[in-house]
């Protein structure tokens, strides 16, 4: 190996968002994660929704727009289709 290319790799902790921290090795001293096998649904069985910037609420708001509008339209057929009768 060259010398002076490396960078240097030293003992590193991990951080957690839910607080749990461990130890490894990388060529940084602390490293921030926001999921770890603690809090990860996979692994402890629960369900977990990880949030940034309002992802999850604006997509739930699209979601019941969307069946709103599913249900309005439907009706609607079924009205038109009563009509004719």
């Amino acid at each position: 190996m060259k010398p002076k290319i490396h960078p240097n790799y030293v003992e590193a902790t991990v951080v957690c968002a839910c607080g749990e921290t461990f130890k490894t090795r990388s060529n940084k001293p602390t490293i921030r994660v926001d999921v770890c096998s603690k809090c990860h649904p996979l692994f402890t069985g629960r369900e977990k929704l990880v949030d940034t910037a309002g992802r999850v609420e604006r997509f739930q708001k699209r979601a019941e727009k969307g069946t709103a509008a599913r249900e309005k339209k439907t009706a609607a057929k079924k009205k038109k289709e009563t009509e004719k009768e």
